[in-house]
């Protein structure tokens, strides 16, 4: 596409290139089958305990049903080798793949914010989007979690349900490439998720590239309610380490006479 005019107001221009970039209207049917796929790829991306392993064969099934498109050919080549794994072997890859590497973590605001105070609020800017739409997360999980936010996508629709996607792609697309660099096949369901969204711009790829090499902001501070835990590592669901009361910094003569006179 040429660039705009010069003569044209930043408004307008803003709006065009937000009309260019924005999903195509889409039939029923294929908001349907791309809901379908968000779920598949949420539900691929989560840890791969025994139920999860068990429903192989049926997933198998599912995505080989799929109509042939690049996304589904993307979910085939992955679980044509998830289920050919052993189950512990599964468990260790995953752990490895995101929960051993920053480039790969599955905690989306992470990749935008780092740990600093803006990833706190975008946590709860999140969750808010979550809770104006009426959907509760149960609090299993921190809500920027990728299977999260695919779920909330396939639940809401390509709009408003994708926008949080759209608005970390960068992220995604740093996942996808430390998984392709680490020759995981995870890297498949990456790519499946990615074909739903807009191509990425000369300016997303730059700022991944920066990503890569330089990691994300830094600060020494919490996230309260949602924080760290240890040497930077994320809290395990459910964790919650209440703070230490502080000492009083200043006691009322009053106080002070009564506690005299009961020695």
């Amino acid at each position: 596409m040429s660039p705009q005019p010069a003569s044209i107001p930043a408004l307008v221009r803003t709006r065009v290139r937000a009309a260019v970039r924005r999903p195509a209207r889409l039939t029923p049917e294929e908001t349907a089958g791309r809901a379908l796929i968000l779920r598949l790829v949420s539900l691929l991306l989560q840890y791969p305990d025994s139920e999860l392993t068990a429903a192989r064969t049926e997933l198998t099934a599912v995505v080989k049903a799929l109509p042939a498109t690049p996304g589904a050919r993307h979910l085939a080549r992955f679980t044509d080798w998830f289920a050919d794994q052993d189950p512990e072997a599964l468990e260790r890859h995953y752990v490895e793949m995101f929960d051993l590497r920053r480039k790969s973590s599955l905690y989306l605001t992470y990749y935008l914010h780092g740990d600093t105070r803006r990833r706190g609020m975008a946590l709860l800017t999140l969750n808010q989007r979550y809770k104006a739409t009426g959907w509760n997360t149960d609090g299993g999980e921190l809500p920027d979690h990728l299977p999260v936010v695919l779920e909330f996508a396939a639940l809401v629709g390509p709009g408003g349900g994708e926008a949080p996607l759209r608005q970390h792609r960068r992220g995604l697309e740093l996942i996808h490439r430390a998984l392709t660099d680490a020759d995981s096949p995870y890297r498949h369901v990456l790519a499946a998720l990615l074909t739903l969204l807009p191509p990425p711009t000369e300016a997303d790829r730059a700022a991944v590239a920066r990503l890569a090499a330089e990691g994300p902001p830094n600060e020494e501070v919490g996230l309260d309610p949602y924080g760290t835990y240890g040497d930077g590592e994320f809290a395990p669901p459910g964790t919650f380490v209440p703070p230490v009361p502080a000492a009083p910094t200043y006691v009322p003569p009053a106080a002070t006479n009564r506690r005299e006179g009961l020695r």
